[in-house]
């Protein structure tokens, strides 16, 4: 067992990243120490599928999202959501609760998200903390 922090990035913080031109933004700085082995990264196939429509509707290329999907195949801890642990939290975008039960179900200690959707758990949900980029990031930093 690992003491590795454990975190579920909602699409918008993938969309940040890939959307930044800046080589230092924070988003692109979480990505590259996920990849870097830092910390495990929880998805799902409702996240993952989001993420891909959301890339590809910002103009991304169909061939960096399916690299882009493949190395998370590899290199992320795919989540197993059965469908009675997605539960009604998120009132205003039901999306947002399967990305909810992804953390849940895969025990992630961190839900980092940009969406205002989910200041309303800003005090944490069943032991994992919703957060921003920032303090998810000063985290890794130690």
């Amino acid at each position: 067992m690992t003491d590795r922090l454990r975190a579920v990035l909602d699409t918008n913080v993938f969309l940040s990243a890939f959307l930044s031109r800046n080589p230092a933004s924070p988003t692109k700085e979480i990505l590259q120490r996920w990849q870097a082995g830092e910390f495990d990264l929880l998805v799902s196939d409702a996240l993952v599928e989001e993420l891909a429509e959301k890339l590809l509707e910002r103009g991304i290329s169909s061939d960096r999202v399916t690299e882009f999907v493949t190395v998370l195949a590899r290199l992320a801890e795919w989540i197993l959501v059965p469908e009675d642990a997605v539960r009604p939290v998120i009132l205003e975008d039901p999306d947002d609760d399967s990305i909810l039960a992804c953390a849940v179900v895969g025990k992630a200690d961190y839900l980092v998200t940009y969406d205002a959707h989910f200041e309303p758990l800003e005090d944490g949900y069943a032991g994992i903390k919703v957060t921003k980029v920032l303090p998810f990031l000063w985290a890794l930093r130690g």
